[in-house]
């Protein structure tokens, strides 16, 4: 995925003279930039990094992690804004229901 066709493929669902939603795109994008980012940091760095204060040394967690999730969270907030106008772009549920199935058998469990 690059992130020019992404943001090509999100402004072709949109209407383009709804600069609220063109906006909303720009943002997406630039939360998605920022993710790339943090991957890299702690590609470079790995998950965990050392702290040294004075002659104390202590192992914590990647800053970029705490970034990454808070980056994931304004995705999906918003995503879930995106106002799109081409038909059939709304996500339909591919998963079988168990709708109006009387007994389940051991097969319904999911591992």
């Amino acid at each position: 995925m690059t992130i020019k066709k992404l943001e090509l493929q999100l402004m072709s669902r949109i209407d383009q003279d709804d600069l609220i939603e063109v906006k909303k795109i720009k943002r997406y994008i630039q939360l998605i930039k920022l993710d790339i980012a943090c991957d890299a940091a702690i590609k470079k760095d790995g998950a965990t990094i050392t702290i040294e204060n004075g002659t104390q040394r202590f192992i914590k967690t990647h800053p970029a992690m705490t970034e990454k999730m808070k980056i994931n969270t304004q995705l999906i907030a918003l995503e879930k804004t995106f106002n799109f106008t081409s038909e059939g772009d709304t996500p339909s549920s591919t998963a079988p229901t168990v709708e109006g199935k009387e007994e389940f058998t051991d097969a319904d469990l999911v591992d």
